[in-house]
């Protein structure tokens, strides 16, 4: 018993020796570091937020075009179109994010679905050119996509940058999208700056604003 005894004392006192007694404040910084290199951290609204006014909008304002002249510059040469209005991630197998401006008229709305759109005529042809979501539910990450300054590298995993792209419709809708008339929107004009996906389908593209104004009723 006294031998079972002495080998627990040992053993208690190796390891008390191999222990190091970190002072309250450190185990405080230790602590706030891992916040901050951990999912706790992870903030996606946060940072649209602080991006939005200072690198978004102005990104969109000098890389966007005509929405006619992006159009048919793609349909005819879409890696020429999307070099000049647009971003993708990879060199090849992505499709690009062109980035738009258009001054139109509405000529169809679905307000009736939480994932609410408008059809919009920018070519003066009477039909929609367009499908503009407004929310509040939107599909797709154009806004993300379109970004040259944003990186999947920069995201701890997947997960993380799906978030992240989800919050700027999350931000535009909160900020923008909420406050725009839901009635009598047929006939009105409409301003607006946003992205899509190109693809190959032929059916007009669907845009997810940055900006966007819809004028009086006529």
């Amino acid at each position: 018993m006294r031998s079972v005894q002495c080998a627990a004392a040992l053993c208690l006192g190796v390891l008390l020796a191999s222990c190091r007694f970190i002072p309250t404040a450190e185990v405080k910084s230790m602590g706030d570091t891992s916040l901050m290199n951990g999912a706790a951290s992870f903030d996606p609204d946060k940072m649209v937020a602080s991006m939005w006014a200072t690198k978004v909008i102005p990104y969109f304002e000098q890389k966007a075009g005509p929405f006619v002249a992006v159009r048919d510059l793609a349909a005819k040469a879409p890696d020429e179109a999307g070099a000049k209005y647009g971003y993708r991630a990879k060199a090849d197998g992505t499709p690009w994010t062109l980035m738009v401006k258009i001054d139109g008229t509405i000529v169809a709305a679905d307000t009736d679905s939480r994932a609410a759109t408008l059809g919009v005529d920018a070519s003066g042809q009477g039909k929609p050119d367009a499908t503009v979501q407004i929310g509040p539910a939107m599909r797709g990450t154009a806004i993300r996509d379109a970004l040259d300054f944003v990186s999947f590298n920069d995201f701890t995993n997947q997960i993380d940058f799906a978030r992240f792209g989800k919050s700027f419709n999350v931000y535009v809708n909160r900020n923008t999208l909420e406050k725009l008339p839901r009635e009598d929107l047929i006939g009105r004009k409409i301003t607006l700056t946003g992205a899509f996906a190109l693809d190959a389908t032929g059916a007009p593209p669907l845009l997810t604003p940055v900006e966007i104004t819809i004028g009086p009723k006529p």
